[in-house]
């Protein structure tokens, strides 16, 4: 992916620090401490330019948010709408929102063990061909960095537009051994759902007459016995 930037991207990014984190590593473990409360944390893999993650920033203030992309670009487009959303609030800079710059590749040398409540991957590359299958981010040598960077309340929650790809994640996470639950295979099949804050591609794609496939996976163990506790008993 190529993305051209306007000049001058990395001072815009540099004068940023209230909203912009160009070297994350440097608050592995003290995440918290950067937004000055113990709120849970929601991560964004590959948040593109930043339209869901903003607008769950706004939509759920009591939860702080990171949009992590490794695109000089995509984080100052979003950095934009990040302010703009939460201009409307009267606020010059979202109190609850960080963007960061970093290769996933690198997760784990940004957070620490349990640090995370929740993951999106939000239409994330498909990497089609099997050569590629490794780079896919529901990979299980992915599924591994995310089970120990969650805690105990952890999930993950996945959206696509991509069968393929979705065929691959749930076998993936089957495969980990983790619980799958609120199954989609057309999130939208009944009109816009708008339980649900949508990407852009996601806006795009639905205006298109595409299927949005979802589920949400359980990965902590305090967040698998809630399931077991409340989930089941529609089933008695």
């Amino acid at each position: 992916m190529r993305l051209r930037g306007r000049k001058g991207i990395r001072e815009s990014l540099e004068a940023q620090q209230d909203l912009v984190v160009l070297n994350p590593a440097q608050y592995k473990g003290k995440w918290a401490s950067l937004f000055g409360n113990d709120r849970p944390i929601h991560v964004e893999f590959g948040m593109g330019k930043g339209q869901f993650i903003s607008q769950m920033s706004y939509k759920h203030q009591d939860v702080n948010f990171i949009g992590v992309d490794m695109y000089d670009e995509l984080i100052r487009r979003a950095s934009e709408k990040g302010r703009d959303v939460w201009a409307e609030e009267g606020a010059e800079t979202p109190p609850n929102l960080k963007l960061a710059l970093f290769n996933l590749e690198q997760v784990e040398e940004v957070f620490e063990p349990g640090e995370l409540e929740r993951i999106y991957l939000n239409f994330s590359d498909p990497w089609p061909k099997a050569r590629h299958a490794r780079r896919r981010l529901t990979h299980p040598r992915f599924l591994e960095k995310y089970s120990r960077i969650l805690n105990a309340r952890g999930e993950i929650h996945f959206k696509t537009d991509s069968v393929s790809l979705f065929e691959f994640s749930l076998n993936a996470f089957a495969d980990f051994g983790l619980q799958m639950t609120n199954i989609s295979l057309d999130l939208h099949r009944d009109g816009l759902n708008e339980q649900f804050v949508m990407t852009e591609y996601e806006t795009k794609f639905v205006g298109q007459g595409m299927n949005i496939h979802r589920c949400e996976v359980i990965v902590g163990e305090e967040a698998l016995a809630q399931y077991k506790q409340e989930r089941l008993k529609k089933y008695s």
